[in-house]
């Protein structure tokens, strides 16, 4: 079960599972507020509950957003989780302070991605922009700036998979991810992490410090059933700047390897 990230779709995994699809059964979803899901309105207990259903018993592995929503899952439903990768993923923020202050960034993002009356949300999705007909000029500004971070240095314009955030996105999904299943509404689940049995996967790119740190704490909170992998010449999203190398990794996890 391969789990995406914020603005992406299952998509985002294509090349992944490609590599995966000969050795292993790829089940792929669109998270709530995402792609087929955009209508879908749900937290993250309520989101893991949802990807559980989909999967059944499975190993999981998701990324950033999706991660998160898999290490509740892992928590809610212990059973059905064979194996867990969390990758570029984190447990929550500790502090409170820290946490509300997130909160307040990810609601002034939702709502800058507000259309406010069913009129203007008609309007939105009508407008043409400069490029393509079709296209939500509120939606391509707030992805364009969104992927303009620092953390996602290591993307261009094709291997950021833009064209399909954007075809498969809504301004309104998209808000609602943030406020629902953002990092300023989750609760800190690091005290929660030696509850996990299953073995765990915690992966992180060689050029993204903060989360390469993260995840070497996180595997010092589960135990010895958790390791770490580096992927070398990476940043924050792997899957999608070293696709092979992140398979190989996945395929040797899965395979017990």
């Amino acid at each position: 079960m391969l789990v995406h990230g914020f603005t992406q779709t299952g998509r985002s995994w294509d090349q992944v599972a490609s590599k995966l699809s000969s050795q292993h059964e790829i089940v792929l979803v669109d998270l709530p507020g995402h792609g087929g899901s955009s209508a879908v309105r749900a937290d993250l207990v309520t989101g893991a509950a949802l990807i559980a259903q989909a999967g059944g018993k499975a190993a999981y592995a998701g990324y950033s957003l999706g991660g998160r929503h898999c290490l509740h899952l892992a928590l809610l439903y212990p059973d059905l989780v064979e194996r867990l990768v969390l990758i570029s993923a984190s447990p929550g923020i500790a502090e409170n302070a820290e946490r509300a202050a997130r909160r307040a960034t990810d609601d002034a993002l939702a709502a800058s991605l507000d259309v406010g009356d069913l009129q203007e949300g008609a309007r939105c999705q009508r407008e043409t922009s400069n490029v393509e007909h079709g296209r939500c000029p509120k939606l391509e500004a707030f992805l364009r700036t969104w992927l303009d971070q620092p953390l996602f240095s290591k993307l261009d314009h094709t291997t950021s998979g833009f064209e399909t955030r954007l075809a498969e996105n809504s301004c309104a999904g998209l808000a609602s991810s943030l406020r629902l299943a953002g990092a300023g509404v989750q609760e800190s689940l690091w005290k929660r992490l030696g509850e996990l049995d299953m073995p765990v996967l915690a992966i992180a790119g060689s050029e993204d410090r903060k989360y390469a740190s993260i995840a070497r704490r996180m595997v010092r909170e589960i135990g010895t059933n958790a390791q770490v992998a580096i992927v070398e010449r990476a940043g924050h999203a792997a899957h999608l700047e070293r696709p092979d190398a992140l398979a190989s990794i996945l395929d040797s996890f899965m395979n017990n390897r």
